[in-house]
Order: C-alpha cells, then structure tokens, then sequence
C-alpha cells in the first residue's frame, strides 16, 4: 500500500485510495451537482429542475456526510459541540430569508417590477445576448464583488461584526453548520450581492444559476472532509482556504472573504493560503451564548449588556473549574 503525506491539509498518511480520492472529491462532487441540475434545468418542465437542484443537494448532503466519517478531515471535530439545533435553527432562518430575496430578485430580474428587461439603472445592460454559461460566469464574478465587501465590512466594522460573529463562534466546521448565520447577516449580503444583477437587469435564469453555484460551493466549503485542491484553492473558495478564514489568528482569520471564488481577495491582497496544516482550533475570542434564541437577540444587546453576561458567563465557568478542581483533589 502506498502513502504519502501533505502537511498543510492535515490529512497525515493515507492509502493510495484514499490519496487519489482526495484530490478528484472537490471537483466531482461539484461538476456532477451541477451537471445534474443542468439537466433537470433542461427538462421542459415547470417542477422537474427544482427537483433535479433539491436532488442534487440533497445527494451531496448525504455523500458528505459519510465522507466525514470515513475521510475526516480534523476526527477531533466528530465531538458533539451541543450546536447542532442552533446550526439547523440559523440555517432555516437564514435559507428562509436567502429564498424570499431570491423569489423577489428573479421577479425583478424578468422585469416585471422594473418594466421591460431593463435594470435598476433604466437601461438594459446585462449582456442577455451572451450564452447561458458567460452570463452565469459574469454574473459570479460580478455578485462576488459585492459580496466580498460584505463579508469584509462584517469583518471590519464592528455593528456588522455582531451578526456575524454568529457564524465564527462556531469551534469546528462539518456541513451541518454551513448555513449557521443571523439572518440579519444574510440579509445583508444577499442584498449586497444582487444588487449588480438588479442594476444590470440579469434574467431570472441567470439568477436561478447562481443561487445553484453559491448553494453547492457553499455546502462543499465548509465540511469535514480530507480533500486535496492544488490551484483550485488559488481559484475557488475551498475548504482548504475556509479553513483559514476560521482562524482565531487575526492574521488568518481576517482573510479569504471571497463566497464563491477568490478573485477579489487576490485583486484587493486578502487572499491567505500558506504551505501548513489550518489550525484545528477556531472560533471567536469573545462570548457566545449557547442557545439559539439567545444567539438571536445577542446582536441587538448592547455593548454594556453583553459585557455584563460575558463576566457572568466567565464567573461561572470558573466556578465549575473550581468543583472539577476540587473534586479531583477530593479522590
């Protein structure tokens, strides 16, 4: 049997399967979502690409999810974090206000709330001459823009920060908290990333594929899975280059805020991607509460309130130490 090691995507030794299965996982597992939903997009039929898309997700949440068992990633991350009903809440609240915007977006995109095919702008300019897959491509890079800048302001300002410190709080990463955001926080980047398609007057297919991209890269970008990427990291926001951006490492954490793909950190010099292992260790250096309805309104307290919970929550986290301590020394 053969083995190899690469140190910068903590895998260790590995068989000769499971070596080559590193390296074609990310790249499969995407192309055969989006070819199938191409399919079902093909099919003239008012339900069928809908099914075609949710079979697809649907199938790539179960093939990652025993991917995480048998090709883990970090196996420290298989311990339970108690977050697991939190993770699913936040994915339902956040999903519900990501397919709202969508609806209202493609309904825009097809003109009928800006009259005609024209954009925001009045004008029609999005390039609808262009084939099916240059618009898609033009409609990433174009919505990542804006997206980029959201996600940056998250990280920079410090109101925004308090939504999406939800997101980071999280201590490890697997599919199931993917979708784990305030959905005041997808709210705001949603908004963000239509607007250029809004303006531009994209069609609502256009529309429809990117929500198809950013929802498979999406679910890949954050699971628990040993995988190989080599320039693809260079290219598309990989769980590779997620990892980093999960960092409690300022230096680290503070970068790769690309959704999709990673041409605007690149462009604007936040692309961090290092010849070592993602540390195993993340999350955020300030309090989280532990239940999802608190987590809900922790944005919304203020700065003297949340201070007060975080030094009671510290108080008693000592308190326990201290009877652990205690007991220890009792035996």
């Amino acid at each position: 049997m053969i083995s190899r090691n690469r140190h910068n995507t903590g895998m260790g030794e590995t068989g000769a399967l499971h070596y080559a299965l590193s390296w074609v996982l990310w790249p499969f597992l995407f192309v055969g979502c989006m070819s199938l939903t191409a399919y079902g997009f093909s099919l003239d039929h008012p339900y069928l690409p809908f099914v075609f898309f949710n079979g697809a997700y649907f199938l790539l949440i179960v093939s990652l999810l025993w991917l995480e068992r048998v090709m883990p990633h970090e196996r420290a991350w298989h311990k339970s974090d108690g977050q697991i009903f939190a993770n699913i809440a936040h994915t339902l609240t956040s999903k519900g206000t990501s397919q709202i915007l969508l609806v209202v977006n493609a309904y825009i995109g097809a003109g009928i709330a800006t009259g005609g095919a024209s954009g925001l702008l009045g004008a029609q300019i999005w390039p609808s001459d262009w084939p099916l897959w240059a618009q898609v491509m033009l409609a990433v890079v174009g919505s990542e823009f804006m997206l980029y800048w959201a996600h940056r302001t998250a990280h920079e300002f410090m109101f925004i920060w308090r939504f999406h410190a939800i997101h980071h709080s999280v201590q490890k990463l697997w599919i199931v908290n993917t979708g784990r955001f305030h959905f005041v926080d997808s709210l705001y980047s949603i908004v963000l990333g239509m607007l250029p398609l809004l303006a531009l007057g994209a069609s609502m297919e256009v529309v429809m594929w990117l929500g198809v991209v950013t929802a498979f890269i999406g679910m890949l970008t954050h699971c628990n899975v040993e995988m190989r990427f080599g320039i693809l990291s260079w290219i598309f926001n990989t769980p590779e280059i997620h990892r980093w951006h999960h960092s409690r490492v300022l230096r680290e954490g503070n970068t790769n805020y690309g959704e999709n793909v990673m041409l605007w950190d690149h462009v604007f010099r936040t692309f961090f991607h290092e010849d070592r292992r993602p540390p195993a260790r993340i999350g955020i250096h300030e309090h989280m509460p532990h239940k999802f309805s608190e987590q809900l309104i922790w944005p919304f307290l203020t700065k003297e309130k949340r201070q007060v919970i975080s030094d009671l929550h510290k108080v008693k986290e000592n308190d326990v130490a201290d009877t652990i301590e205690f007991q220890q020394a009792a035996e």
